[in-house]
């Protein structure tokens, strides 16, 4: 069980270092005035939007706009946490991925119902984001498994015990 939750924690660091990086120097602009964005990142983002035809992006509907607001303000701290939870082996690491992953999965549930619904998305885009809701089902197994004895932080070695002086 060991190596399986190693293996977990490990796809979660780097999904959760994707977020914490992208949401907000991309997702923010879709609530946040361009203007304050470099405009290397407001051309990434209209290229992201014009290659994958991602309408939420680009017409911005009230419900899309407010889960961007909720990943900023909710989400996106809790991905910081779970990297730094993730590095350093602590016990709550469970709690901020069962949150993060809830929360991912509701969000992603109301887009994806949208863009299957309108059927205004293509295959391309859908192909981009399915993928997070496999990454917020993963989340919350982290969150409800256990914590293993011996997988502690990645990378870090066993803390040797302390030896007793005769």
């Amino acid at each position: 069980m060991g190596a399986l939750m190693k293996l977990i924690d490990v796809i979660l660091f780097i999904m959760f270092l994707v977020i914490a990086i992208a949401a907000p120097l991309l997702d923010a602009q879709t609530c946040l005035p361009s203007n304050i964005f470099p405009e290397v990142l407001v051309n990434l983002k209209t290229w992201y939007t014009q290659e994958y035809g991602d309408y939420l992006v680009s017409e911005k509907p009230h419900f899309f706009v407010g889960l961007i607001w909720l990943e900023l303000l909710f989400a996106w701290p809790l991905s910081i946490a779970s990297i730094y939870g993730i590095a350093t082996g602590k016990s709550w690491l469970r709690t901020t991925c069962l949150l993060y992953g809830v929360s991912t999965l509701t969000s992603m549930v109301a887009i994806l119902s949208e863009l299957i619904g309108s059927k205004k998305a293509s295959e391309k885009l859908l192909k981009m984001y399915f993928p997070f809701i496999g990454f917020a089902v993963l989340a919350i197994l982290r969150g409800l498994l256990p914590n293993s004895q011996k997988s502690k932080a990645i990378g870090t070695k066993p803390a040797m015990g302390r030896k007793k002086r005769a």
